[in-house]
């Protein structure tokens, strides 16, 4: 495909243009039909062109299309953040501020967190992903492509091994490694926050260790280091809740959004508690175009559709459904490439392996071209790049997933052990 005056810096995954979507069906230019599992990366729970989104957008452009919120407020950026302390499952009342991008939210949680604190370092973990900008490249947990060739990066930051039962690094050891952290590289008292992803996205779809998870927040309430908790991935229903990190027992202090928050506009948001987002000073943050006002018209009809009930029973349905087919194929003996499945709920990845011709890598780039000539567009992940990650909508209708479960399974068959 060509893509004349596009920075060859940009990665394209999938040589198509797009043309329209309904639901989890694509169709490019030439009118070709395609499954969407990839879901914009995330951010298209809800599919493409949901009816509810589309009036509420309609609706808004009709009656204003944007003011700077920090010059002018409107009842939409108001209505949006009413709406998260009702939506985000803490005990605490929130205070929001929302942003454009998940980066955006990212950069002002370390803002708040130096603000706050008064310290600067920060704790991230390996195969983390929390954006692209400066400050947010040096969190990742991954250097190709995001840090190479870039030089020093805004710091100081740490990296832990990522505890999870997808990983195979156990609660002890990530704890063992955050002592050593503090007794060899860094004192607790000069560290701001921990940044952390309940479920990792760009990693591997890798569930956090709950017994790491619970015990990391009584080292930041014992250090008085904040916790940051980065759902831009994996909330807004991903994981069969509204937000993932209520599948470890805790409660962050900053909770970072975006993806699937406005169903394809952009719109992100940074929330916490009021004692640390209200405690920098007045026009501290903000953002030209943070909490545009056909975003937040976006955003208010997504809450409004993921109701708790809602949530669970598609996810639900979706883990069903992509379990059974994972279990058929493994039971099958004829895909040697397929290893374990990570993730929780319908956010769930498949590993795949090394084998004699091949590596996971490879079979993985090699399934993508498939996949695509079957009628199906599928996404790498992970450090090697060899984890399938799976984004149906959460909205896509059984007959549809069947189908395009069906597409991979499909394309697999095209694989070289």
């Amino acid at each position: 495909m060509d893509l004349p005056h596009v920075s060859a810096a940009l990665g394209v995954i999938h040589p198509i243009c797009i043309a329209r979507g309904r639901n989890a069906e694509v169709w490019d230019e030439a009118d070709q039909r395609y499954i969407d599992f990839i879901g914009g990366i995330g951010v298209l729970n809800l599919g493409h062109s949901h009816p509810a989104v589309v009036e509420a957008v309609k609706a808004q452009v009709e009656t204003l299309m944007h003011s700077a919120f920090n010059a002018l407020p409107h009842r939409g950026y108001l209505a949006v953040v009413e709406a998260l302390n009702q939506f985000v499952p803490v005990s605490y009342p929130l205070s929001c501020m929302l942003t454009n991008s998940g980066a955006e939210a990212t950069e002002n949680a370390l803002k708040v967190a130096r603000g706050v604190t008064g310290r600067q370092a920060v704790i991230a973990f390996d195969d983390g992903f929390h954006g692209r900008t400066l400050a947010a490249l040096n969190l990742n947990g991954k250097v190709k492509p995001y840090k190479s060739g870039l030089g020093a990066l805004p710091g100081p930051v740490y990296h832990l091994p990522f505890p999870s039962r997808d990983s195979g690094v156990t609660a002890e050891q990530a704890l063992d490694a955050l002592e050593r952290l503090f007794e060899v590289e860094i004192p607790a008292d000069e560290v701001a926050s921990i940044i952390v992803e309940p479920i990792q996205g760009e990693g591997g779809f890798r569930l956090l260790c709950p017994q790491f998870a619970k015990a990391l927040r009584g080292v930041c309430d014992k250090h008085n280091i904040l916790l940051i908790c980065d759902e831009i991935q994996s909330g807004f229903g991903r994981t069969g809740q509204r937000f993932g990190f209520t599948h470890l027992g805790i409660e962050p202090d900053l909770l970072l959004m975006g993806k699937s928050m406005a169903a394809g506009l952009p719109l992100a948001a940074l929330v916490g508690r009021g004692e640390l987002m209200d405690a920098l000073p007045k026009g501290a943050l903000g953002g030209t175009y943070s909490g545009n006002a056909v975003a937040c018209a976006a955003a208010l009809a997504v809450m409004d559709v993921m109701q708790e009930e809602t949530l669970t029973a598609w996810s639900n349905a979706q883990e069903a459904a992509i379990v059974s087919a994972y279990q058929r194929w493994q039971a099958s003996e004829r895909f040697p490439m397929l290893g374990a499945m990570t993730g929780i709920g319908a956010m769930r990845g498949i590993v795949f392996e090394d084998t004699e011709n091949a590596t996971g890598a490879e079979h993985l780039a090699n399934l993508l071209v498939a996949g695509r000539d079957a009628g199906v567009l599928l996404m790498p992940s992970g450090r090697k790049r060899n984890v399938l990650r799976l984004l149906p909508p959460l909205t896509t209708e059984p007959a549809i997933m069947a189908e395009g479960l069906g597409l991979i399974e499909q394309a697999l068959e095209t694989l070289k052990a």
